[in-house]
């Protein structure tokens, strides 16, 4: 995927219409007919781009993720964890918790998307997670054999997932934060 004739600022607008199309529409009915209108750019350019729509989705969705998880070191478990929240204000949270859902149900029917998004984001972020949870481990905050060290991005996600279909209400900082504190950290030991 040679990017190079894209100036940054021109890459930007297209993950924002890319994500404001998602948002509207849906993975299903997104289309790079729909992307090429919205930006007015060639399918051609989008194509040899990025690819195809999956390969774009992912891309975009990376755009705004912050620095990766790897790059917090707070000394603690708990600091890392509430440290990645600040990442992010609560609008984006949002934003970021409807992308999530909607994708969540395009990657059953979609392998190509899961594929595109595993590589691009998914893996990354894994890696990332796991730095944080191996350096409480060697830090001591949290043993080694503890099940549920597997299960923090599960949990993370679910939270995402659940607190608007449950409580119909946004995910936020004041939310996710406590969820930390009363699901993930006691589950972890800590």
């Amino acid at each position: 995927m040679a990017r190079g004739r894209l100036t940054p600022e021109r890459e930007a607008e297209l993950y924002e219409a890319v994500l404001d199309l998602l948002r509207e529409v849906g993975y299903d009915a997104l289309t790079m007919d729909a992307v090429a209108a919205r930006t007015h750019s060639s399918k051609a350019t989008l194509y040899r781009q990025w690819g195809g729509k999956p390969e774009l989705v992912a891309t975009a969705m990376l755009h705004n993720k912050p620095p990766g998880l790897d790059e917090i070191d707070t000394g603690s478990l708990r600091g890392d964890l509430h440290a990645m929240l600040e990442r992010t204000d609560d609008c984006q949270m949002d934003k970021d918790s409807a992308l999530i859902r909607s994708l969540a149900h395009a990657v059953h029917t979609h392998p190509d998307l899961l594929r595109a998004l595993r590589e691009v984001l998914i893996d990354p972020e894994m890696i990332g997670f796991e730095a944080m949870l191996r350096r409480a481990v060697e830090r001591g905050e949290v043993s080694a054999g503890n099940p549920a060290l597997k299960l923090v991005p599960h949990m993370l996600i679910g939270a995402f997932i659940a607190r608007p279909l449950i409580e119909d209400q946004p995910v936020d900082h004041a939310f996710l934060s406590s969820y930390i504190d009363a699901v993930v950290l006691p589950s972890l030991g800590v």
